[in-house]
């Protein structure tokens, strides 16, 4: 079997589903064989993490190594980011200027600063939503959050983007939930739901992008990496200041590739714990809006594409969610017997030592292989009819982007 110009494979015992297809996979680091080993490692991780999991609880979330090499490498990070704080400070305080002390220390002081870990920002395109503005909405996601046991989020806002996400950002840690209206207009009304339930279940999932302490894996290494990274800038000079250029390009080559190999081992690990809780994510949006929806709005991932195609065509001809949803359907209604070839083909493509989320055929099979829910929240057609009324602003304003760019 194949589809979309995919290496065959088979479809019911997945034969081949492994191979490697160098044509339609992103380089991830630049050379074909390190790419296929990665390739090849990832597909076997993301395996038997699947296979770990199925038919345990989610919420029991088994080893902490990943947990443990994480916190610890965090802790370790922010204590050498600390350390150089700390030594410049001393060098600028004990000697007194001028001194080449001082201006080691204020340089010390720079790379910290530079070394610091990141918080998060609201994105500048999302637009933020009132309870005056939009009292619907937010008593569904208010709904929604209780029936999960997650807090809700500080801020509500939109944007025109087909994804959704729920993060948290600022010194003050304010939870953020983002809906991207193409998506959110597009998806039935239990599907919404899911969709809530899931990015909501971001807050009490254990992933440990969220979390405070884990920050400088994310950041710290990748940031130490690109400072030293070699730039040839010395051209017509002699021989000795060409060998003296060389030499450092080439010791700074070594020091930026080991910096970011060690980032890249960091990073993996810890998303092989935030891979687990995407599937905890998707556990808590069937609990709260049923399996049925749960499944649904997975499918809805593997079709963004013919979303986006058809919310650009309905846009274009001055249609708003309402037809994009009919379009939706219909799209999604001719693809049907496709699906579980989609399913099997997200498998393949989306396997990466990199990828925050499982493969959306594997979230679908995981959620599938366990105990049927109904929805603890229905969103019912009237409800849906007046949210998206409290919206019809933001609505018109994304479909004229959206007509526009096309």
């Amino acid at each position: 079997m194949s589809l979309r110009g995919a290496a065959p494979w088979c479809a019911g015992c997945e034969w081949n589903l492994d191979a490697y297809d160098r044509d339609r996979r992103p380089r991830e680091f630049g050379w074909a064989w390190v790419d296929r080993w990665t390739y090849r490692l990832a597909y076997r991780m993301t395996a038997r993490q699947f296979d770990r999991l199925v038919g345990r609880p989610l919420d029991d979330a088994g080893p902490a190594t990943a947990r443990v090499v994480t916190a610890v490498a965090s802790v370790l990070l922010l204590g050498a980011v600390l350390a150089l704080a700390v030594t410049g400070v001393w060098l600028i305080v004990a000697f007194r200027f001028p001194n080449p002390s001082v201006v080691l220390g204020v340089a010390l002081l720079g790379l910290a600063c530079a070394l610091r870990p990141r918080f998060d920002r609201l994105d500048e395109d999302a637009e933020v939503l009132t309870r005056d503005r939009a009292p619907e909405l937010f008593a569904l996601v208010d709904e929604v959050a209780a029936a999960i046991g997650a807090p809700v989020p500080h801020v509500v806002a939109v944007d025109g983007d087909i994804n959704a996400y729920a993060g948290i950002v600022g010194v003050r840690r304010r939870r953020v939930l983002c809906l991207g209206l193409p998506l959110w207009g597009s998806l039935p009304a239990q599907e919404r739901v899911a969709l809530l339930g899931h990015d909501l279940g971001h807050f009490v999932n254990g992933d440990p992008r969220r979390g405070l302490l884990v920050q400088p894996v994310f950041t710290t290494l990748g940031t130490a990496a690109d400072l030293v990274r070699p730039v040839r800038t010395v051209t017509g000079a002699g021989v000795l200041e060409l060998l003296g250029a060389a030499l450092a390009y080439a010791v700074q080559s070594v020091l930026a590739r080991l910096r970011f190999g060690a980032h890249l081992l960091l990073v993996g690990v810890a998303l092989r714990d935030t891979q687990r809780a995407e599937y905890l994510a998707d556990e808590l949006s069937a609990r709260v809006a049923g399996s049925a929806a749960a499944t649904g709005a997975l499918d809805a991932f593997l079709a963004t594409e013919s979303v986006a195609l058809a919310v650009r065509r309905e846009s274009q001809a001055g249609h708003g969610p309402q037809r994009w949803r009919e379009a939706v359907a219909a799209s999604r209604a001719t693809a049907a017997t496709r699906l579980p070839l989609l399913r099997q083909l997200s498998i393949r493509d989306e396997a990466s030592l990199f990828a925050t989320h499982p493969p959306a055929g594997l979230r679908r099979r995981m959620l599938a292989g366990r105990p049927w829910r109904d929805p603890k929240v229905v969103l019912t057609e009237a409800r849906r009819a007046r949210i998206d009324a409290e919206l019809a602003r933001e609505y018109e304003q994304v479909r004229r982007a959206v007509s526009w760019s096309g």
